[in-house]
């Protein structure tokens, strides 16, 4: 028994180095393992990002889809608004027409004496009573014989002034005049003054109109001498009236440019500024005048 102790010893002794060969292998071995059971997690962590892919894939081409049909939406809405305003506007050109369509479209009819009393009624029975407008009303013997469309001015005004001659003579008072012509613009009224050589004689005439004249200097000339026939727009002969640089004292025969049409083929009754101060201008005593029968109006 001794002699096998001692041999096994001996071998232990000699031999340490195969044990730990045993033993360092059943320990690669055991490192091993783990190494290979890592294996199939990494196949599962490639087979979870295909299907990742897929699913990102897919999301991607439902977004394109809904982007797509968010598109088409928003174009056939854009094409239906578009429709819609499209519509609108062709209903609004063909509701719309202008004056000068109008005017374009129907014949030049000369002016009467009941246009303008229907007008100055229409204005009137917005802000006064029945009886303040019998008052105001004019009759048939107020007026002048109306142009016809045949007549120039010159030869209008020696029809119903023949004896103009005399009249101018006659006149001798400031800040009035024996003859008013009214007109829609300051280009009209430098006209006019030029259709007048034939008619006026050796009658003074002055024009009056807001254009590059103030109305201190406009009182100022009809203050100095008797002038007879003035020319002008209604907003500053209603100007002169109001401030009494002109009066109607020797006034005798009131002319409206009542057919003359400007390049839009408007009258100066069509245009509402000039028609509200032409309204203006006729209650500053012109209306009462011509009822008392010393005013005399004429539709030229």
């Amino acid at each position: 028994m001794c002699i096998v102790m001692l041999l096994w010893s001996s071998i232990s002794f000699h031999f340490p180095c195969k044990l730990c060969l045993l033993t360092g292998v059943s320990e690669v071995e055991e490192d091993t393992q783990p190494l290979e059971e890592e294996q199939p997690k990494k196949s599962t962590s490639k087979k979870r990002k295909g299907e990742k892919q897929v699913q990102d894939n897919t999301k991607k081409k439902k977004r394109k889809k809904t982007v797509k049909k968010e598109c088409f939406i928003t174009q056939e809405r854009s094409e239906e608004k578009d429709d819609k305003e499209s519509n609108k506007n062709k209903k609004r050109r063909k509701k719309k027409k202008t004056i000068t369509d109008v005017l374009t479209s129907a014949e030049p009819v000369p002016g009467s004496p009941a246009d303008l009393v229907s007008l100055l009624k229409s204005h009137h029975s917005q802000t006064r009573s029945v009886i303040e407008q019998e008052e105001l009303m004019l009759s048939e013997s107020c007026f002048l014989s109306s142009n016809d469309l045949t007549h120039s001015l010159s030869s209008y005004l020696k029809e119903v002034c023949p004896k103009w001659a005399k009249i101018q003579k006659q006149h001798s008072q400031t800040r009035s005049v024996v003859l008013l012509i009214v007109c829609g613009s300051a280009l009209r009224t430098i006209d006019l003054i030029k259709h007048l050589i034939a008619f006026k004689g050796q009658a003074k005439v002055l024009k009056l109109f807001a254009k590059h004249i103030k109305v201190d200097e406009q009182i100022k000339l009809l203050s100095k001498g008797v002038t007879h026939i003035a020319v002008g727009t209604p907003g500053r002969i209603c100007a002169l009236l109001e401030k009494e640089g002109l009066t109607t004292q020797g006034l005798k025969y009131l002319v409206l440019d009542w057919n003359y049409r400007d390049q839009k083929h408007r009258r100066m009754v069509d245009i509402p500024e000039v028609k509200g101060d032409l309204l203006k201008m006729m209650d500053h005593g012109l209306i009462q005048s011509c009822r008392e029968g010393t005013v005399k109006i004429g539709l030229f």
